[in-house]
């Protein structure tokens, strides 16, 4: 488990099922991020525990609340097609609708980002979005991602789509820079 001030960041549990499809249902939240709303409970209850239960994969919880309200990833290995380095991942992260904007995604992205580098070993952090997600644009700007490239007609398997994909990098010496 990583904590911050205002949040924890844990293992997703199948307990989680109701609050993972309250904000993975919305049709904003999902889609822009290359995956379909989710349906209904039993399907946010198999992502969990098909998805979400990946090495790194964690709820973002309010502390103040104990329910999860997003989720945080530090893909690597088969679960990212950005890199296939030992010492590289994949930064991935979605948050529910009525927490845009107040600084949340930025916070757990610091304690995630400082995990990868700090505790697990990483050299570089990629991250990326499609175009229209400007809330994941911003997040990426905010921590100090810097653009690596931008490629039109990239397959979005879950949404049988193309779209234009930017890929954003951070290395550990950035990210040392930044502190």
């Amino acid at each position: 488990m990583l904590e911050t001030k205002r949040l924890l960041l844990r293992p997703w549990r199948e307990s989680d099922a109701q609050e993972c499809f309250r904000y993975a249902s919305d049709p904003d939240v999902g889609p822009i991020a290359g995956w379909p709303p989710h349906t209904n409970i039993e399907t946010s209850r198999l992502i969990i525990k098909e998805v979400l239960s990946v090495p790194e994969t964690y709820a973002i919880v309010l502390k103040e609340t104990d329910l999860p309200i997003g989720c945080i990833a530090l893909k690597m290995g088969k679960y990212t097609d950005l890199t296939d380095k030992k010492d590289e991942c994949e930064l991935g992260f979605w948050l529910g609708k009525p927490y845009w904007g107040q600084g949340i995604m930025p916070e757990a992205s610091e304690e995630i980002l400082r995990h990868g580098f700090e505790e697990l070993g990483m050299r570089k952090i990629w991250c990326g979005y499609y175009d229209g997600n400007n809330q994941s644009r911003r997040v990426q700007e905010k921590l100090g991602f810097i653009h690596q490239w931008t490629r039109k007609n990239v397959d979005v398997p879950l949404m049988h789509e193309k779209r234009t994909g930017h890929v954003n990098c951070m290395t550990r010496e950035e990210w040392k820079e930044r502190k």
